[in-house]
Formats: C-alpha cells, sequence, structure tokens
C-alpha cells in the first residue's frame, strides 16, 4: 500500500519543480507563419544565410523547435520563403518608383526606409554574397533587382525628355544602392541625404540639358 502514496508524492514533487522551473521568455513576435519569417530575416540579417537554422528561428521567435519544423518542413523551404518574404518586404518599401517627375522628389523617403528597415535591407545585402556560393538562389535575386531596375529606369523616364539610357539606369541605381548600404553600416543620415541633394542636382541638370537639346530652339541654333 504504500507504493502508491510514494508514486502520488512523487508525482506531486515533479508537479511542484515543474511549476517552479524558470519558463522560456517568448517574445512578443507573434507564432504564425510570416512572425517566423521575420524572425528568419532578422537571424540572417545578423549572422548570415549560413545561419539561418530551425533552432535559431525558434529561438529568435521564441516558439518551439518543433513549430518551425512544422511550418518549414526542411531548411531549404525555410530559405526559399524567407527568401520570397524578405523580396516582398523590400519591393514593398522600396522608395523608386514613387516620385513627382520632379528631381527634386526623387528617391525621396530613401533615408527613412533604411532607419525603418534595417533587417530587411541587411538581409539583401547578405543574400547577393550567398547567391555567389549558391547559384540557385538567383534566379529570385534576379526577379528582384530586375524590379528594381525597373522602377529606376520608369523613374527616370518621368524625370527626362527621352527614354532613359540603361547605362544611366544602372549607374543611378549602384549610387542608391551604395547609398543605402554606407547608411545601413555606418549610419550618417546626413551624409546620405547630402548625397541624394547632389544626385537629384545631377538629374535635374540633364533633364534640362536633354530638354534643351530637344528643343526646336536649340535646333535652329545648331543648323
Amino acid at each position: 500500500m504504500s507504493e502508491p502514496v510514494e508514486s502520488a508524492g512523487s508525482a506531486a514533487s515533479a508537479a511542484s519543480a515543474a511549476e517552479n522551473r524558470p519558463r522560456k521568455r517568448v517574445r512578443n513576435y507573434g507564432t504564425g507563419r510570416v512572425a517566423l519569417l521575420e524572425a528568419a530575416v532578422r537571424v540572417v540579417a545578423r549572422g548570415g544565410l549560413r545561419k539561418l537554422t530551425y533552432r535559431a528561428v525558434a529561438e529568435e521567435a521564441g516558439v518551439t523547435h518543433g513549430l518551425v519544423v512544422h511550418h518549414f518542413g526542411t531548411r531549404d523551404a525555410l530559405i526559399e520563403e524567407t527568401v520570397g518574404h524578405a523580396i516582398r518586404s523590400s519591393l514593398s518599401v522600396s522608395t523608386l518608383g514613387l516620385g513627382t517627375g520632379k528631381a527634386a522628389d526623387f528617391a525621396t523617403g530613401l533615408v527613412d526606409m533604411v532607419e525603418s528597415g534595417p533587417d530587411v535591407q541587411a538581409f539583401q545585402y547578405e543574400l547577393l554574397l550567398e547567391a555567389r556560393r549558391r547559384p540557385e538562389l538567383l534566379p529570385q535575386l534576379r526577379h528582384l533587382y530586375e524590379e528594381y531596375f525597373e522602377a529606376t529606369r520608369s523613374e527616370l523616364a518621368r524625370l527626362l525628355p527621352g527614354e532613359p539610357r540603361q547605362g544611366l539606369s544602372r549607374l543611378v541605381f549602384a549610387a542608391l544602392e551604395g547609398l543605402v548600404l554606407h547608411q545601413l553600416v555606418f549610419g550618417e543620415r546626413d551624409v546620405t541625404e547630402d548625397a541624394l541633394t547632389e544626385l537629384r542636382g545631377l538629374l535635374g541638370e540633364l533633364a534640362d540639358q536633354e530638354q534643351g537639346e530637344r528643343s526646336p530652339g536649340a535646333a535652329d541654333g545648331n543648323a
């Protein structure tokens, strides 16, 4: 008759110990699929794509390892969906294509975009480096950059009287991307703003020059 009493006592002790055991702190990020993808972006932004594991995402999101496995199944699926999520997020906050057609308004909001979403921007640069080692990432990365290139071309088409040359579009985008990277690494919001002011001034001068070359008066003067 003593064995059941001991078992009950042991069960009570175990229950008491479980109640007193410190519980894992859960961050308020949510447990849905999107919340896990956002946690994955933060993991990559800090440690690179090679640090993207079930366990790292679970710890970042404050959920169980099994929940991440349940949602994604394989690490490759986790990587693929994280890349897709980051690309959609990056395109949704891009400041390209939102201008008024005036040089003074070109790429407005770029500085705030970097400050409000540094993890998405850092993820993007990590993806660029990782794509050199993993060519299978190139199609999605190329899709992202084709969107950027087209948005830049479209915005320049609003500023300039003729169709922007491809080289000019790429040059302008490269300048913007470099400014984003430098602000992401060094901060220096004021430096980025100064550089954007210079870029807008150059684009304004180019627009005036091309407009002058296309005007009838300019043509008559050259005749």
